[in-house]
């Protein structure tokens, strides 16, 4: 088992508080863009997480008043025009990779959003499990607006699942920046509240969700990810084997000594 303690991330900020992992991009003057080297080492500790058993939930939070501003226009895409096609394939598969070790990461991910939050910081807040925004918050899926598709990073396939077919076509066509209280409406944020309580709130729900069962929520975690692909037949399967290896774990037994005792369970993710 690793001990996410031990990492220390170069580019890119973490710091770990009762089990919640609180990670923010670090370059507030520019907005918090990724580069090369964030997006490689944010996939690399997100993959490494799902064997750490030091972290129960993670913030994905803001940093000046800002999420993230996709990627560097000089670091990134500048870059990128002096490319070949192999050289390309290999930059946006490593963009996707990210993506995937979220989903892949067996934590619940809670997106802070403030500010600005486009291109791929929003595919970063859309890939997360839950999302909190203030009404600062604008997020955009910009990529049409510079000349490319909007199916990044599988943002095709994730958006129409979190807000409908028609709305994620007008965002991913358009490139048009969805407000806080559109995003509230629409589900793509849990909820709104004030910046001075953004971080605050985000810790709390992490620490209510953390506490709870851990391999139960990795489990549901996965289920939430497969079932898009399954049958109702093939996810009711699914869940009942899910479920009988949950019923397996000490922290089931927990919560049935501590429902006979009529006391709250104090779960230890085992």
């Amino acid at each position: 088992m690793t001990d996410m303690q031990d990492l220390a991330p170069e580019h890119f900020k973490c710091r770990i508080e009762d089990g919640i992992a609180i990670v923010t991009l670090d370059r507030p003057e520019r907005k918090n863009p990724l580069t090369f080297e964030s997006y490689a080492e944010l996939g690399d500790w997100f993959r490494t997480l799902r064997d750490a058993e030091d972290v129960n939930a993670v913030i994905f939070g803001s940093n000046g008043g800002n999420f993230c501003s996709g990627g560097d226009v000089h670091d990134i895409i500048a870059p990128l025009l002096d490319r070949d096609m192999k050289g390309l394939l290999a930059f946006t598969r490593m963009t996707g990779d990210l993506v995937k070790a979220m989903i892949n990461c067996g934590k619940p991910i809670i997106a802070a959003v403030d500010g600005v939050c486009v291109g791929a910081g929003a595919i970063i807040a859309m890939a997360s499990d839950l999302r909190i925004a203030t009404p600062e918050a604008k997020t955009a899926f910009l990529f049409t607006r510079v000349g490319l598709a909007g199916c990044d990073m599988g943002a095709c396939a994730i958006l129409p699942r979190l807000i409908g077919q028609g709305r994620a076509a007008e965002l991913l066509y358009t490139g048009r920046s969805m407000s806080a209280d559109e995003g509230e409406r629409w589900g793509f944020f849990n909820r709104v509240v004030k910046a001075d309580q953004l971080e605050a709130d985000a810790i709390s729900l992490a620490r209510r969700i953390g506490d709870g069962p851990g391999f139960a929520h990795m489990i549901t975690k996965t289920m939430l990810a497969q079932e898009w692909s399954m049958s109702i037949e093939q996810a009711v399967e699914a869940e009942a084997q899910a479920q009988a290896i949950c019923m397996q774990t000490e922290d089931f037994r927990r919560a049935y000594e501590a429902f006979v005792d009529k006391r709250k369970p104090q779960f230890e993710g085992n």
